[in-house]
């Protein structure tokens, strides 16, 4: 039995010119739409994950570590002066790999809004940042006001959206700042809370609340001038060319030499280690749940192979008798169950990445759609992809490796689930077939 007979005889066994009904064939385009529907949430938790897990990570490591990030021993002397630390940052930039330096301190405080307290991360940075760090510049979202009191080193302030929401406050409104100084008297330190009041200049957004929601950004200068720096943190966060290729290491050691004992010098995925962690892990646990949907419905399609063995055993017979070989039967049957997998992909991957795209339109629609529906007889709200946790817009990434290695997987697995009934279809007894006939 030739290879053209074998794909003739699948196309017959698919496409069956008889209009007699017919149990296998539908079990074959039921196995094709369940392969089809378990493509589409595997692409589209690949494409949500990938873009959420990118996004999330650019935000990390471009507006909070930076590529590295040194923490320098508060107690030297060049870290007295607003223009001694700078000078010190400065320097930085002297070491080869590093294309961008700044300096920044950070302190815990209070902050007391018009009803209720919190607590903040005040960050004490150069008032151009803004402007110089492109990862500032791009992934912050103006909201209200403006930059130009921040960069005409005011007494300004910058603030999250979230904790301009939790403080009730507008920009132009005041907000108190609680920062701590020791003080030493013969018998004992005390602390002592230090009261700032600074103007509220902007309000942004970073798109990720888990991230930006304590953050308060001040003037350098302010800082020095009206903060205490008693329990401050003093850094130096740098940029390199390529936060993950391998030199960044290197980069370390040179930047930690520059330093010497006087800082310690850490690189993103050091500081973060726990993050990637816990998204590695995440995306990993919803991608198994997500392939074993499919070996579930790859499952059909060796039923529906079974199924069209049994119902075409005359035809099966006949061939045998007129001298198709054991391997042709078999391939015959084979190119079905392959032709099953190949129809599901065929559903799945265009729908999964027509899903992927409009994602976030889809998602929108879904919290609208619920929270209306709320509001009628709860007076609730409901959010698909609450911003305390996730980026309020994904960044879709349609990744076209793993696309191509899924489409692979399955028509491996569609070989795979085929071959055994296939196999048992090209060892029928032509002779043992006509006798139950």
């Amino acid at each position: 039995m030739k290879l053209f007979s074998s794909i003739f005889f699948a196309k017959s066994l698919i496409f069956p010119k008889t209009e007699k009904k017919s149990s296998a064939r539908k079990s074959i385009i039921g196995a094709m739409v369940c392969i089809g529907l378990s493509i589409i949430p595997l692409i589209l938790v690949i494409s949500i994950s990938n873009g959420m897990i990118n996004g999330m990570t650019q935000r990390i490591i471009g507006l909070s570590s930076g590529h590295l990030k040194s923490y320098v021993a508060p107690s030297i002397k060049q870290v007295k002066t607003e223009e001694s630390f700078v000078e010190y940052a400065k320097g930085t930039m002297e070491v080869e790999g590093i294309t961008a330096s700044y300096p920044e301190i950070q302190i815990s405080a209070l902050a007391s809004g018009k009803n209720i307290r919190c607590g903040i991360e005040i960050r004490a940075m150069r008032p151009d940042i803004f402007e110089k760090n492109s990862s500032f510049k791009t992934l912050f979202e103006i909201k209200a006001g403006s930059l130009q009191e921040f960069q005409e080193n005011q007494k300004v302030c910058i603030i999250g959206e979230k904790l301009a929401s939790d403080l009730d406050l507008q920009t132009g409104d005041s907000i108190k700042i609680i920062t701590t100084k020791n003080s030493k008297n013969k018998t004992r330190t005390s602390i002592t809370p230090k009261l700032t009041t600074l103007k509220i200049a902007t309000i942004v957004t970073s798109g990720y609340q888990e991230l930006d929601q304590f953050w308060v950004f001040v003037p350098l200068s302010v800082a020095y001038k009206n903060l205490s720096l008693e329990n401050a943190q003093f850094n130096v966060i740098m940029e390199t060319e390529n936060p993950f290729a391998s030199e960044i290491v290197r980069t370390q050691y040179e930047v930690a030499r520059y330093f010497g004992r006087y800082a310690n010098v850490y690189r993103w995925d050091q500081i973060h280690a726990a993050e990637f962690e816990n998204f590695s892990s995440t995306k990993v646990m919803l991608i198994f749940v997500m392939i074993m949907i499919i070996l579930v419905a790859s499952v059909n399609i060796s039923s529906a192979i079974i199924m069209l063995v049994m119902e075409r055993q005359k035809e099966i017979a006949i061939l045998k008798s007129l001298g198709a070989t054991p391997n042709g039967i078999t391939l015959s049957f084979l190119i079905s169950g392959v032709s099953c997998g190949i129809g599901g992909i065929l559903i799945g991957v265009p729908l999964g990445l027509i899903f992927s795209f409009f994602s976030n339109q889809i998602i929108s629609f879904i919290d609208n759609s619920v929270n209306f529906v709320l509001q009628i007889f709860h007076g609730s709200s409901f959010h698909l992809m609450d911003p305390a946790f996730y980026l309020q817009n994904i960044p879709i990434q349609i990744p076209v490796f793993q696309i191509v290695m899924i489409i692979v997987g399955i028509l491996l697995l569609s070989v795979i689930v085929s071959y055994f009934p296939a196999r048992k279809a090209g060892k029928e007894k032509p002779l043992d077939i006509l006798r139950k006939v």
